[in-house]
């Protein structure tokens, strides 16, 4: 079991949302309504390998907010996650990550003194389309941050389909790929338009290539009224990680703009 860090300043705890297991960061100094960050973690990844992010998020003073995803950490985590139960439960994670979003949100803000005007997410990977898909469908959210993610999700599942394969007259196929791209992100850009959303990419980003987050950028940024609202940063020679580059840029856009 992961060790809880016992510092001064900083609370760190488990925590439990109804039946969602979470780390919750928070400077103890904090005594007003406070701005919340939740944090999605990636494909084969859980809460507790996101600590170090959380950590540093939280010691500019945001509350952090780190949920397991289903088939993840505490939740049926599975015996691998290989290419057969990537296609099974990849893209259902994260629609079941989207439709428990308003409950995590509203726990927040219920009970844990959440700003609601100050909220904000990060994503990594799977987690990136996770803070993607939910960012768009809730208005309410302040801002997003998208490491190595994507929000044209159809373009990302065009090449998953392609790569592994997918038998496309299958009835739960072409199910989750209706609800896919209903909630796309590109099929929904006036619900974006002028929110600050900010990019950040491997360039040799070899499991989501980074095509998807340059056409977003291309066609959505000129329809941004304020165009410093939407950026895209790349990362040259960087494949499918988070760096202390991205992180120091994250940093910057939440102290900016939550």
């Amino acid at each position: 079991m992961t060790d809880y860090l016992t510092i001064d300043h900083l609370l760190e705890e488990r925590i439990y949302i109804d039946n969602i297991p979470a780390i919750r960061f928070n400077l103890k100094s904090n005594k007003d309504k406070i701005p919340t960050i939740i944090l999605y973690h990636g494909w084969s990844s859980c809460k507790e390998s996101q600590r170090l992010r959380g950590f540093i998020l939280a010691n500019l003073g945001f509350q952090v907010i780190i949920p397991d995803a289903i088939y993840h950490g505490e939740r049926e985590r599975i015996e691998d996650y290989e290419v057969e139960n990537a296609v099974k439960y990849f893209w259902p994670t994260i629609l079941n990550n989207m439709e428990e979003a308003d409950k995590i949100i509203d726990y927040c803000i219920d009970n844990l003194n959440t700003d609601p005007h100050r909220i904000g997410l990060i994503g990594h990977s799977m987690g990136g389309f996770t803070a993607a898909g939910i960012f768009t469908h809730n208005s309410n959210i302040r801002t997003a941050v998208i490491l190595n993610g994507s929000l044209y999700w159809g373009y990302f599942n065009s090449i998953f389909k392609e790569q592994f394969k997918l038998d496309l007259s299958n009835h739960e196929v072409l199910k989750a790929e209706e609800k896919i791209n209903f909630l796309d992100p590109m099929n929904n850009i006036d619900k974006l338009l002028d929110r600050p959303i900010l990019l950040l990419h491997g360039e040799k980003d070899s499991l989501v290539d980074i095509s998807g987050q340059r056409i977003f950028y291309e066609k959505v940024g000129p329809k941004y009224s304020d165009k410093s609202l939407l950026q895209l940063i790349e990362y040259s020679n960087l494949d499918h990680f988070v760096t202390t580059n991205m992180m120091d840029e994250a940093a910057k856009w939440f102290r900016k703009y939550l």
